[in-house]
């Protein structure tokens, strides 16, 4: 008698959408299936192990190299494989979500490469998850256009010569999609958006002159690096196309990767395309892992924290030395302006700002960053192109002037600025419009000129949780307290409805945002991920 088949993965309490049986297959569920039987168990491992080591963190207050892998920082005998022609040039990167319009945008921009979010600039509803696989694979088959119902606007792709290299960015390691399970279990989201695109475009990317490259989120050791190898190798036999084709750039976005950066490029050697500097995450990963490190750790404001500071010079000089050592891109940090279309001065200044930005990090080294909006590609391109001329990247920058200490990258206190009264409304105001908006099924929003994700959440209440446990004392002489920060969070829930009207405001999801941005930020436990709790109240 043969053996019963491996059970299925079940749909659930899911909402059927147009086209969903192209994307969820019999073929692609089954590949999906196996990324969770296989890796599943290993990542709860590893995210049991991120536990473990916030305990010890909160213990000693402090990080260092790993002294277990010390022999594969001095061995410098090896690289990351060599770039694939697609992304050997990846000068300027648009973000954005995979919505049917910036899909077509995004590619069109100009820009080298698309980094195609699922991740931080996607809230994770099922229409978001599904949808957004079909946009890019009606893609890559040139069958996607886009009409703008309110302004009649039409869009479709340019020349194929002319558009973006894709990298796509799954969900982290720590968000379960609850739509997909077996056996009662979620499945992981990060295999479910890898899974996913993957199996139905792998083959396609390679016709097409380019392969299927990732960028991957919120890693936190070499070991959840080794993971995704794995995963890649996994991958790269089942469907049948040779190994090192899958590339994947990791974003350096937790304090505890920031120690190891060498050896996560060694773990993903073959697959290894770069690393990237993030900045609100980085901020956030600091604040939740020395949480309990005292006065030394509090951070003032979030835009008074810029990438001149010393602790954040340390962690981007790093990464570029680290990169070019072993012959990885090294992708710099967000231009999240978006442009005004009613003030042209305020566009003059931050177009000004974003320049010198985009001229620092070309000048330090990096061969790419990263811009939110169309209107900065041109931007972002001239600081690399007065850099970089006719060259793809400048990884033979070795940048062997860098020597960082371990203690250089927690150096919070020689940053000589201090948390504000305005910067705790600034939190709360900031907070409460992004987790309505993402409560609404929308990741990427642009509020105040500046285009937010959950990152900015994260930072947000993360700042509020930070200031309040260590008693901030504010220039005005208030004391940063629970209820400072709900007479502000009633301030600006009373302003926002005088903004938007009583009609938007019973319409939207304010009062549920503004009640979620306070228990995160108040209560003693502190969230891992403000996202976690945020997914029980996401609809759909």
């Amino acid at each position: 008698m043969s053996a019963p088949a491996p059970s299925p993965l079940a749909i659930v309490d899911a909402e059927p959408l147009p086209r969903q049986d192209e994307v969820l297959t019999d073929a692609a569920l089954a590949f999906v299936a196996e990324l969770h039987r296989n890796f599943t168990p290993r990542r709860n491992e590893l995210l049991a192990r991120r536990g473990e080591r916030r305990a010890e963190i909160a213990r000693t207050s402090t990080l260092d190299f790993l002294p277990e892998t010390a022999a594969i920082r001095a061995d410098d005998s090896w690289k990351v494989a060599p770039a694939p022609a697609a992304l050997n040039d990846r000068r300027v990167e648009i973000t954005g979500p995979t919505d049917r319009k910036m899909t077509i945008n995004a590619l069109n921009s100009g820009a080298k490469v698309w980094l195609a979010d699922f991740e931080d600039a996607s809230a994770p509803t099922w229409e978001n998850v599904v949808l957004g696989q079909l946009n890019l694979t009606d893609a890559y088959a040139r069958r996607i256009d886009f009409t703008d119902d309110r302004s009649g606007k039409s869009y479709a792709l340019k020349d194929a010569s002319e558009l973006a290299t894709v990298v796509m960015r799954p969900r982290g390691w720590h968000l379960e999609e609850r739509h997909l399970q077996l056996d009662g279990q979620s499945v992981p989201g990060a295999l479910v958006d890898f899974g996913l695109y993957f199996f139905h475009n792998a083959k396609r990317l390679i016709e097409l002159g380019k392969g299927p490259y990732f960028y991957l989120p919120k890693t936190e050791s070499h070991l959840e690096a080794r993971l995704w190898n794995d995963v890649f190798v996994f991958a790269q036999d089942y469907v049948g196309i040779p190994q090192g084709t899958v590339r994947a750039t990791v974003l350096i976005e937790t304090i505890t990767a920031a120690y190891e950066m060498e050896e996560i490029l060694y773990e993903l050697r073959d697959h290894a395309a770069g690393l990237n500097a993030g900045r609100w995450d980085y901020l956030f990963s600091i604040v939740k892992n020395f949480r309990d490190g005292g006065e030394k750790f509090v951070l003032p404001d979030r835009n008074l924290v810029t990438m001149t500071a010393p602790f954040m010079r340390a962690y981007t000089e790093l990464l570029v030395r680290t990169c070019h050592k072993r012959g990885a891109h090294a992708i710099g940090g967000m231009a999240a302006f978006i442009p005004s279309r009613r003030d042209a001065e305020v566009n003059k200044v931050a177009f000004e700002k974003v320049k010198a930005d985009k001229d620092r990090e070309a000048g330090d080294g990096f061969d790419g960053s990263w811009v939110a909006h169309p209107d900065l590609v041109p931007i972002a391109m001239a600081s690399f192109d007065a850099v970089l001329g006719e060259k793809p990247n400048q990884k033979e920058r070795l940048r062997e002037d860098v020597s960082v200490a371990p203690g250089d990258l927690i150096a919070i206190d020689s940053l000589d600025a201090k948390p504000t009264y305005e910067g705790l409304r600034n939190a709360v105001q900031v907070g409460t419009r992004y987790i309505e908006a993402w409560l609404r099924g929308l990741g990427a929003v642009a509020i105040f000129n500046l285009m937010e994700d959950a990152a900015t959440a994260e930072i947000s209440r993360s700042q509020i949780w930070q200031w309040i446990n260590a008693g901030v004392v504010f220039e005005n002489g208030e004391t940063a307290t629970a209820d400072l920060a709900r007479k502000i969070a009633a301030e600006e829930l009373a302003a926002i409805r005088e903004e938007v009207g009583e009609e938007a405001f019973a319409a939207g999801k304010w009062q549920q945002a503004h009640d979620l941005l306070l228990t995160v930020s108040l209560d003693a436990d502190y969230a891992d991920f403000l996202t976690l709790p945020a997914y029980e109240q996401l609809r759909g």
